[in-house]
């Protein structure tokens, strides 16, 4: 779920944005359908060196009954403290982590590694070739994501969230090459991100590509491709069928 101000939208390529709700009310349907664990995502805060919104934060933890991750502007083990203070179980560092590796290492060393995901936004440069992107896309820090992806485990990290920023929002699947590349080269759990339109594509980057886990977007608050906000998830029964 991506934050931006105190509303949820959802992006294409990290670019236009259709707003889908407010955080609280888009909690409690998750909560009907029994989601596994939700990630607010604060695009803008690292950008405009914005704290964490805590108000909204503790909107969202005061409704909801799963696991609770957030990402965005956090600078510091003190305002990670703040956040998992609220009740949220993991910390996704991007922009900041890149600035300052440390504080991977800070993080996971007081709260343990399990509380700290790598978010690592990637996608083609001019040349054709793969880079990682800070600041909501804008920056290209001229690093490959596999070079990236070992060092954050090397610091701490226990996941890593790795984005597609080419396919993020347009449901044409996966970047599976490049999630088997980082997914081969360490040994945390890879979470895919950016591309998913349909329950074969999660499919696809687990078996095929060794996800451990998948992040949906567009899949869970779209009706279709195209079409307007309507907040869901699969059944279950159907993907514990796809996935074997």
């Amino acid at each position: 779920m991506l934050l931006r101000d105190e509303c949820l939208v959802k992006t294409t390529k990290f670019g236009k944005f259709t707003y889908v709700g407010d955080p609280a009310n888009t909690v409690r349907i998750f909560n009907e359908l029994e989601v596994d664990e939700l990630l607010f995502l604060d695009i803008s805060a690292s950008r405009k060196k914005r704290k964490p919104n805590l108000k909204v934060l503790r909107e969202i933890a005061d409704e909801c009954f799963m696991p609770l991750g957030y990402g965005g502007g956090i600078s510091a083990l003190s305002q990670a403290k703040e956040v998992f203070d609220i009740g949220f179980e993991k910390i996704a560092l991007n922009s900041n982590a890149y600035e300052n590796p440390n504080l991977i290492s800070e993080i996971s060393k007081c709260y343990g590694s399990q509380a700290v995901i790598a978010s690592i936004d990637c996608k083609k440069t001019f040349w054709g070739n793969k880079s990682v992107y800070t600041l909501s896309g804008s920056r290209n820090c001229k690093i490959h994501p596999i070079v990236w992806a070992k060092q954050v485990e090397d610091l701490g990290a226990g996941e890593i969230l790795l984005t597609s920023i080419d396919r993020e929002g347009t449901w044409s699947g996966f970047d599976y090459r490049m999630v088997k590349e980082v997914a081969d080269a360490v040994s945390i759990p890879v979470i895919a991100h950016g591309g998913a339109g349909k329950i074969e594509h999660v499919k696809k980057v687990v078996k095929e590509s060794s996800a451990s886990a998948v992040a949906l977007g567009s899949m869970v608050v779209f009706q279709k491709e195209k079409m307007g906000v309507l907040v869901n998830f699969p059944e279950k029964l159907k993907l514990l069928e796809m996935l074997g």
